[in-house]
C-alpha cells in the first residue's frame, strides 16, 4: 500500500503546473517537483477547496503521510494546481472527485493569495498564488483516497479559527489559514 502511494506522488510531481507573475498572470509552466524544489520555489497556480454543509460546517482533511509536502496536517477539503490553460472550477471539481468520490454542482471563488511557505520536514517549497474555491456537500467522502488524505472532519469555523489564533495553529498546513479567512468573508460563515 505504501509503494502504490509513493507510486502516485512520483506520477503527480510530474505533471504541469502554470507559473504565473505576482498578478496570477501565466509566464510558463513546469513540473510540480520543479515548481517546489529549491529555497524559493517558483511561484505557480494552485486552488484552495472549502465545502461547507447546510450546519455551517467545513470539510478538513488531513494530508496522508506520503505526501511529499506538509505530510499529516489538517488543511481545506482539497488542494491543487490546474495544468497549463486548464480552467480553475474544472481542476478543482476533478480533484475533489480523485480524492474524495466528491462531486459538486458549484464552486465559488472566493479570491486570491499569494504565500510561500518552506516545508522544515521535506525540504520542499510552496510558493503559490492560490485561488479559494468554496461549495456546498452535506454528508461523507465516498471515496477517499489513502495516497492524498489520512482522514475527514466535519469542524464549525469559528472553532477552528480559535485554533488558528492560538496553540493549535501547528496542526494546519500554512496556507490554510487565509484560505478559512476567505471562506468566512465570502459565506459569512462563523461570523
Amino acid at each position: 500500500m505504501l509503494s502504490s502511494a509513493r507510486s502516485i506522488q512520483e506520477i503527480r510531481e510530474r505533471l504541469r503546473v502554470e507559473l504565473v507573475d505576482t498578478r496570477g498572470r501565466a509566464i510558463g509552466d513546469t513540473t510540480v517537483h520543479e515548481a517546489h524544489f529549491g529555497d524559493a520555489g517558483l511561484l505557480h497556480r494552485a486552488f484552495s477547496v472549502l465545502l461547507v454543509n447546510e450546519r455551517d460546517e467545513v470539510l478538513l482533511q488531513r494530508r496522508a503521510a506520503t505526501k511529499r509536502r506538509f505530510p499529516g496536517l489538517w488543511s481545506n477539503t482539497c488542494c491543487g494546481h490546474p495544468g497549463p490553460g486548464e480552467a480553475l472550477v474544472d481542476a478543482a471539481r476533478a480533484r475533489l472527485t480523485d480524492e474524495l468520490g466528491i462531486r459538486v454542482a458549484t464552486l465559488e471563488v472566493g479570491g486570491a493569495f499569494v504565500y510561500r511557505a518552506a516545508d522544515p520536514g521535506s525540504g520542499y517549497v510552496e510558493h503559490e498564488y492560490d485561488h479559494v474555491l468554496v461549495g456546498e456537500f452535506d454528508g461523507e467522502p465516498p471515496d477517499i483516497d489513502p495516497a492524498e488524505v489520512s482522514e475527514v472532519a466535519w469542524r464549525p469555523l469559528d472553532e477552528i479559527l480559535r485554533e488558528l489564533d492560538g496553540a493549535g495553529a501547528t496542526a494546519f498546513t500554512p496556507w490554510f489559514g487565509q484560505v478559512v479567512r476567505a471562506t468566512r468573508e465570502l459565506r459569512g460563515v462563523g461570523s
